[in-house]
């Protein structure tokens, strides 16, 4: 008998060759179409390349732009400064490039699985924030301080990110557990306020922690704008958040509290022990994407006077001959917001994949 040995490899090739035969070129017309198409496609890669690459001016001032056919790309590195740190004082940028850096370490120390725990994340993020703020703000070991309106650029939208999550996430998680207490009155009330904040759009939030609090508060409350600013984003966020997790709780397999409760472990083992942990899991994926809208989101500060990174931008085009050059500016900034936004997206694919892994 004569053993036979299975090549998958061209099996596997054929059949992608017949996948793109059939889908695009199964017809005269599709043939035509699909042609069509990649001329279009590469004559606009050709384009692009020329542009923003070979053409470009990296180095020089607005009179070399306007003699060179391709980008401008001279206006972010005469004006990087501004975009990156806004009207920041210029000698003490240094404070706020290492505050930006301390958020984002403790990003990055945030994805490793030895921090994932109740009592190590709190640390971590009290220590990282706590740096940030004391760089960025000054007053301690010979640091001026910075008072908050000459906070702005890359920094600014770092803050205001990062403190939205900080509070939001702690806030949204109580939202939940208290939506689901079993006593009527609360579960009723935390889902009117729930639901009341969730059919108001952001920016009218935004507007009333701005300009209609400091009309009807005392005035040792008032604070100050910055703060009630990030409170109203932190509650718009957390009111989202309770329900992915509140999603996440209900689609745990029934009995897991029973369980708990005959092993001996009180609520609140059962919750951040069994509850939690397998809810968070569940819900990541939305929660990821809270996460990233919720960064994209502070762009909306701007509308309120704020120099946030978009408002740097505007302001690095808009003096010194760069004006006709705003599309490198704003192409600039969008970059920084896709690198971003893809890398809590790769980083949330990742936890789904190595979660599902750890599962079988």
């Amino acid at each position: 008998m004569t053993a036979t040995t299975d090549i998958q490899a061209p099996v596997l090739n054929g059949s992608l060759l017949d996948s793109v035969r059939r889908d695009y070129f199964s017809s005269v017309g599709r043939t035509i179409l699909t042609l069509v198409c990649l001329a279009l496609i590469l004559s606009a890669l050709w384009f692009l390349v020329n542009w923003g690459l070979v053409d470009a001016v990296w180095f020089g001032t607005p009179e070399d732009c306007h003699k060179a056919a391709g980008a401008c790309w001279a206006v972010i590195t005469d004006r990087y400064r501004l975009i990156f740190f806004g009207l920041y004082p210029y000698e003490e940028q240094w404070r706020s490039a290492l505050a930006c850096l301390a958020i984002l370490a403790t990003v990055i120390l945030s994805c490793v699985p030895f921090f994932w725990s109740a009592k190590r994340l709190p640390v971590l993020w009290a220590l990282g924030y706590g740096l940030f703020y004391f760089l960025m703000k000054g007053g301690v070991f010979g640091m001026p301080v910075v008072l908050e309106t000459q906070w702005g650029g890359l920094a600014l939208t770092v803050f205001v990110f990062s403190s939205t999550v900080v509070i939001g996430m702690p806030l949204a998680i109580v939202l939940a557990l208290l939506r689901r207490s079993s006593l009527p009155v609360v579960s009723t009330v935390t889902a009117l306020c729930i639901d009341g904040i969730r059919s108001l759009p952001l920016l009218s939030i935004l507007f009333t922690a701005a300009i209609i609090l400091p009309l009807t508060l005392p005035g040792f409350l008032v604070g100050d704008k910055l703060y009630r600013v990030i409170i109203g984003a932190a509650v718009f966020f957390a009111v989202y958040q309770a329900e992915i997790i509140r999603s996440g709780i209900q689609s745990l397999p029934a009995g897991q509290e029973e369980a708990a409760t005959a092993l001996g472990l009180n609520y609140w083992q059962t919750i951040s022990r069994i509850i939690l942990p397998q809810a968070f899991r569940f819900a990541l994926p939305p929660t990821i994407n809270q996460v990233v809208i919720a960064f994209m989101e502070t762009a909306l500060i701007v509308i309120l006077g704020f120099f946030e990174i978009t408002a740097s931008g505007n302001a690095a085009f808009s003096t010194g001959g760069w004006k006709p050059f705003h599309i490198e500016v704003y192409s600039f900034v969008a970059l920084i917001y896709f690198v971003f936004t893809y890398s809590l997206s790769m980083y949330g694919s990742y936890l789904e994949r190595s979660m599902k892994l750890g599962s079988r």
